[in-house]
């Protein structure tokens, strides 16, 4: 799923309860990938990168929805949030000290919703369309416009996106779809989480430079999904090709994307 930024960076934080040796990864100049590509990025228009990041996210959620079989929603959201904390780790080199401890609880509880929120979707589209589940989590950020509208204009912009979803939504014929109510119950959840994760990145981004807070995040829901997603995907954990898929999605729908939002 794609955060909704400001000019902020996600990002998400805990104490390094996971410890990764850290990659050199350095470029001339001694920058980071992700200084670099945050750096050549701003020559693209805005849109461009939002559409591209939105593009990588559900092709993302396509490919992992095929892994369900082997290692299941949860087993899924797990390896894709643990790969993107390797890769963010070796691209963003955080520097994690000299933070107060209210910007840590707040990367913490920004981890938190992370890893909810893309669990609770990964459950919605393991029980009904993708298409259907994306149209229903929009809620959460068509929510957070309206609480933030002050002009005309911005009330105008949100009740077109409101009419959108409700002629995307497959309202008034659940039965008739044969919709999952429980698929429906975690989409929406999905979209309410995702609200206060627009909140959380924001403050995030504001207490963390660069995409330290992020990497913080990643690695909070790595922890915060160990365990259901251990217990969902078992020994397919093991699975060379499993995880190699697992990467591929984590490379879609998080690295990219936020590399994308730097």
């Amino acid at each position: 799923m794609v955060p909704a930024q400001t000019r902020f960076t996600p990002m998400l934080d805990y104490p390094r309860l996971i410890s990764f040796r850290k990659v050199l990864v350095t470029l001339p100049h001694g920058r980071s990938i992700a200084a670099r590509l945050s750096d050549g990025s701003r020559s693209v228009p805005p849109t461009a990168l939002v559409l591209l990041s939105i593009f990588s996210v559900q092709f993302g959620a396509a490919i992992a929805k095929n892994l369900f079989d082997s290692l299941g929603p949860s087993g899924t959201v797990f390896v894709r949030i643990a790969f993107a904390s390797i890769v963010l780790l070796a691209m963003v080199r955080p520097k994690l000290g000299g933070h107060d401890r209210n910007a840590y609880l707040v990367a913490g509880l920004f981890g938190l919703a992370l890893a909810l929120m893309n669990l609770s979707f990964y459950q919605a589209i393991d029980r009904i369309p993708l298409g259907v589940a994306v149209t229903l989590e929009f809620v959460g950020p068509l929510g957070v416009a309206v609480a933030g509208s002050r002009r005309v204009l911005d009330v105008l912009w949100v009740v077109l996106a409101a009419a959108g979803i409700l002629l995307l939504a497959p309202l008034g014929a659940f039965g008739g779809m044969d919709l999952d109510p429980v698929g429906v119950a975690f989409a929406l959840l999905a979209g309410c989480i995702w609200a206060s994760y627009i909140f959380l990145s924001a403050y995030t981004g504001s207490a963390f430079p660069g995409g330290t807070g992020l990497v913080i995040a990643l690695c909070v829901g790595t922890v915060v999904l160990a365990p259901v997603g251990i217990a969902g995907a078992g020994s397919a954990l093991l699975d060379p090709k499993l995880l190699l898929a697992g990467f591929g999605v984590a490379m879609l729908s998080s690295a990219i994307p936020f590399s994308l939002e730097l």
